[in-house]
């Protein structure tokens, strides 16, 4: 499997000396300690700072010892592990691998919309693992590209069914500045947010201003979103505009 590079969020890639720190959920104890020994085994690169078998506890553990990446089950006892994923990324800034059996592709793409950087089934090789690990942490994307092609439907599926080309009017409700600030963006999809906001001449508080009110006009949730409608309509023109 070859991963897809594109950020995720609006924290940078991180920058550190140190291993990078991995959370581990899984309801199942002889695979948490089997990870726990595999990522383990490869210090000073990596190594396991936590281990949840919940989602509550993968949470609370999460705001307590701040991983760089948590490695999460879907299937969970009595629960849908997606439901952790916002809680992770979006409040705590934490990227989420998924390792999961499940070969449900619903359940697969879902993770993926709510903000999971990469999924690894179980069945793959350890070396695979921690290599996702490892290009998760960079803050590129690991998916096969099936999973990819799914959805990019799942996104379009809606739009299709709209009234006449509601594409085109929510791109032609784009500022000239709004639209540069797009370029940018798919020119540079691996650049974290404050380059992408130098790259521009903005500050990363403006910056994130700007998407907000992007993402409301294209009716996306995020980069990533952000990323595959700017791919499927064109919109890494050059045009800038300091409007």
């Amino acid at each position: 499997m070859s991963p897809i590079s594109i950020a995720r969020g609006a924290s940078a890639a991180p920058q550190q000396a140190g291993p990078i720190r991995v959370m581990l959920v899984d309801n199942h104890q002889i695979v948490l300690w089997g990870l726990e020994k595999l990522i383990d085994g490869e210090r000073p690169r990596m190594q396991v700072v936590a281990k949840a078998t919940n989602g509550l506890d993968a949470i609370q553990l999460a705001r307590q010892t701040l991983p760089d990446v948590v490695v999460l089950d879907l299937n969970l006892t009595g629960e849908n592990g997606s439901g952790v994923i916002p809680a992770l990324v979006d409040d705590l800034r934490i990227r989420v691998l998924v390792l999961t059996g499940m070969r449900d592709p619903k359940l697969r793409e879902t993770a993926i919309l709510l903000g999971a950087c990469g999924i690894v089934d179980k069945q793959e090789p350890v070396e695979t693992i921690l290599k996702a690990i490892d290009k998760v942490h960079r803050g590129e994307l690991w998916l096969d590209r099936s999973t990819t092609g799914r959805i990019f439907v799942e996104l379009a599926r809606p739009k299709a069914a709209s009234a006449a080309d509601p594409d085109q009017q929510k791109i032609a409700s784009l500022t000239a500045r709004e639209r540069a600030i797009v370029g940018e963006l798919l020119r540079n999809s691996g650049t974290d947010s404050r380059r992408l906001a130098e790259k521009l001449g903005m500050g990363e508080h403006t910056l994130r201003n700007h998407l907000s009110r992007i993402y409301d006009k294209l009716g996306v949730s995020n980069r990533l979103e952000l990323y595959l409608f700017g791919q499927k309509h064109g919109l890494n023109s050059t045009q800038q505009s300091t409007a």
